[in-house]
């Protein structure tokens, strides 16, 4: 039985089997192919924080997969009056196939899975975003093949999907250079694991040379709304332009995980852009996240 809370919870041949099979089940989708793989299987999906890519799309996904989403908050649990996580993690398995959580608290997920009989998996926490990379690299595959031996550039701030770059650089093989401001740099512990394939700068024209994918993502992650203005003051010289963009490889490909901000992690010339796979980046989360279900549940 086998839980997703981080990348590293996968070798890297699974990892690539699980996007390949991403491809796969897009194809299959566009050709109004049924995959109902999965009769009668439950996902119950508990969302600590706002979603609509990560509930839309493993909603969508098992549901293609001939299943069923359950859809709960804390407050609509005995968790709002005080039940233990491990004893809700107790009762999910008795009922359901899988789980998928987010919570702010990379900690909880592990203390949830820790109990939990039936596989788990992270749909976002304060620390990763495993389920955002496996989205991104099959839009990465399917455009430019496998991205061993490639460079990425980060730019903007040092959030949990930045710490899913880093480990993803670590297990697919290519380098990562990310640029942000001093204060605002990635988990150090993510980061010392990853330093074989990691570079950590300020200078994002460096950063974007040469570059085969220019990634960014929001100045303010959820949580951290109330640093606002500081962080714009700080990430003033950090937004993805055409000019940063001209810097990166010929065939360079922008991504960005989204909800985006226009004018200011990126232009709107870029994400709305030739270079940009940042629609196709959000619809190959269902499809990576079915792929990833039918891993898990086969893994059981």
């Amino acid at each position: 039985m086998r839980h997703f809370l981080s990348e590293r919870d996968l070798t890297a041949d699974e990892f690539r089997s699980i996007v390949n099979r991403g491809s796969e089940f897009r194809r299959m989708w566009e050709a109004n192919e049924p995959h109902a793989l999965f009769p009668n299987s439950t996902v119950a999906m508990i969302f600590d924080m706002s979603s609509t890519r990560t509930r839309l799309s493993f909603e969508a996904g098992i549901t293609q997969l001939g299943g069923k989403a359950i859809n709960l908050s804390r407050s609509e649990t005995q968790m709002g009056r005080g039940e233990s996580i491990e004893d809700t993690a107790r009762v999910l398995s008795q009922m359901v196939d899988l789980v998928l959580m987010r919570t702010a608290s990379h900690e909880s997920i592990e203390q949830f899975a820790s109990m939990c009989t039936v596989p788990v998996m992270n749909g976002l926490t304060d620390l990763l975003h495993p389920c955002q990379m496996l989205a991104d690299m099959q839009a990465y595959f399917d455009h430019r093949g496998d991205i061993k031996d490639k460079t990425v550039a980060w730019i903007g701030d040092g959030n949990n999907v930045c710490n899913s770059y880093i480990n993803i650089a670590d297990l697919l093989g290519f380098k990562l250079r990310i640029a942000c401001p001093v204060e605002f740099q990635p988990d150090s512990n993510v980061l010392e694991r990853g330093k074989s394939n990691t570079t950590v700068m300020q200078d994002v024209t460096a950063a974007c040379e040469g570059a085969d994918l220019v990634v960014t993502d929001v100045w303010s992650s959820m949580g951290k709304e109330d640093e606002q203005e500081q962080r714009k003051r700080a990430f003033a010289d950090y937004c993805v332009t055409s000019e940063l963009m001209a810097l990166a490889a010929e065939d360079a490909l922008f991504m960005h995980c989204l909800p985006a901000h226009r004018g200011e992690e990126v232009t709107a010339e870029v994400i709305d852009g030739p270079q940009s796979v940042v629609w196709e980046e959000a619809g190959n989360r269902m499809h990576a996240q079915k792929a990833l279900m039918e891993f898990l549940l086969n893994n059981r």
